[in-house]
């Protein structure tokens, strides 16, 4: 199956406006990102604070039941690295 999603680290990155799917939905855990802040640098908007969530794919859990683990993060890339290492723990 080909894959034309972007990926990290061999995960989908799929963006929906000020967020960020990250992981695939036949995993137990994937992780939603949501651009809390932005900053101009040379005109341009960039992600300054971001609120990473760890959610259950389970379709059978609804609301606010599928968030496991939040926290927060300053830069995009720290947010990315926590991203993958709580994949990478959840997911064992």
């Amino acid at each position: 199956m080909e894959n034309n999603y972007l990926c990290y680290k061999g995960r989908p990155l799929v963006r929906c406006g000020n967020e960020i799917y990250f992981g695939s939905m036949s995993d137990k855990y994937i992780i939603l990102i949501k651009e809390t802040a932005v900053k101009k640098v040379n005109d341009i908007d960039v992600g300054s604070r971001f609120e990473i969530q760890l959610l259950f794919t389970d379709p059978d859990i609804k609301g606010r039941g599928k968030v496991y683990k939040t926290s927060e993060k300053n830069t995009f890339a720290d947010t990315l690295e926590l991203a993958e290492a709580w994949l990478e723990r959840f997911n064992a």
